[in-house]
């Protein structure tokens, strides 16, 4: 049997995990991650009080509910302190890449930089077989090449393999998840069966360090504390600040053009808009207008009807691929370009810098640059392949 650390949120998922390891005779350990949260915010809770706010993901509450199953399976549990870490690399990023004009998923930079790194280090170190979480994602060796492949979950409603294509070979090899073939509900009804109280306790659906999900407020605090701060502040997109330089971006207003130039309005900054967006834009037209891009390079705003959200042709930037071997022809894969999306049939073809073109056999709406895209095959479809970020 295995040392195996249980990465513990108090929710039901990774609790019936770590159950289900130790009913197999597993050594089971429970680590919790103190995360970074929002100082000096305020909002109302479900039932009308008004309290200090929380990182959703370890909560006073969350805390609770996971020390009360590890008692209850006769586990140690330990809560080990990432505040630091979390900040600079989920949340700093999270806020530089909306200034940007880019649209993040941080549960990505979560797995790749605290999960399955700062976490995994941690369980190694307590000489740790495995480190097993309550995603719903299924890992195990193929079985031409023997490397470790990642795949879909058996319900595809609860399938998490989109924000866990960032993982290395490395990193399967000591990735467990014992939840990848069991439903939803089959998990549910296991935590009731071993009178687990989690077992009816929601599900969040939201950014875990942002208060009550206003990721534009968030941003407006965040760039009043940086501006507040001793690190020099650059006014602007990227481009003001490029790395190395020790400056901070801060959102700015701009133009907001339409597809031929011509100004129609302005923008109280690239930040506080996605691809697609249609309500808030502060201008009047005849006809429905969406956001298109956020330019960031000038600073602008492109707006334009829905048909001109469709595109069949982008491209993806910093590549990952699961097998380690990087492909040098263009391949047939599915691609998903955003968590919940359906996956579309695409050809693949390698660039120059860890790029790939991606050719959509038939058009989707919104693409949007900072969300990941990731694809699949394999001979089921099921087999995460690689991924990556879309730049255009």
């Amino acid at each position: 049997m295995a040392r195996i650390v249980v990465a513990m949120s108090g929710g039901v998922d990774s609790s019936v995990a770590a159950a289900l390891l130790k009913e197999q005779g597993h050594e089971v350990i429970g680590i919790m991650l103190r995360l970074w949260s929002e100082p000096g915010v305020i909002e109302a809770e479900d039932d009308g009080i008004e309290r200090v706010a929380q990182n959703k993901c370890c909560s006073i509450e969350s805390v609770d509910d996971a020390r009360r199953v590890a008692r209850k399976l006769d586990i140690p549990f330990y809560l080990v302190n990432v505040e630091e870490e979390f900040k600079e690399k989920i949340v700093d990023s999270f806020y530089d890449d909306y200034v940007e004009g880019r649209t993040p998923n941080p549960c990505l930079n979560c797995n790749r930089h605290i999960r399955f790194t700062v976490l995994l280090n941690r369980a190694l170190a307590l000489n740790a077989d495995y480190l097993a979480t309550g995603h719903y994602v299924r890992v195990d060796d193929h079985p031409a090449t023997g490397k470790r492949r990642l795949r879909r979950a058996v319900d595809p409603d609860k399938d998490q393999s989109y924000v866990l294509h960032v993982l290395n070979q490395h990193q399967l090899s000591h990735a467990c998840f014992p939840l990848g073939g069991y439903t939803k509900p089959e998990v549910r009804a296991m935590a009731a069966e071993r009178g687990m109280t989690v077992a009816t306790k929601a599900e969040s659906q939201e950014i875990c360090f942002v208060a009550q999900n206003d990721y534009r407020g968030f941003i407006d605090r965040y760039a009043q504390t940086r501006q507040e701060g001793k690190v020099p502040v650059a006014v602007g997109a990227a481009p003001a600040s490029p790395q190395g330089t020790g400056l901070i971006s801060i959102p700015k207003p701009g133009p907001i053009l339409d597809q031929q130039g011509k100004t129609l309005g302005r923008h109280r900054g690239l930040a506080y808009y996605t691809i697609g967006q249609r309500k808030g834009l502060g201008i009047t037209s005849r006809d429905p207008l969406h956001v298109l891009k956020l330019d960031a390079a000038h600073n602008s705003l492109v707006v334009g009807p829905a048909s001109a959200l469709e595109k069949s042709e982008f491209v993806v930037g910093k590549m990952h691929y699961l097998s380690g071997e990087i492909p040098t022809e263009p391949f047939e894969a599915l691609v998903r370009v955003r968590y919940k999306a359906p996956e579309q049939p695409a050809l693949v073809t390698p660039l120059e810098g860890d790029r790939v073109r991606v050719t959509l056999l038939q058009p989707q709406r919104a693409i949007t640059p900072g969300q990941a895209a990731v694809f699949y095959g394999g001979e089921d479809g099921a087999e995460v392949l690689c991924g990556g970020i879309i730049a255009e």
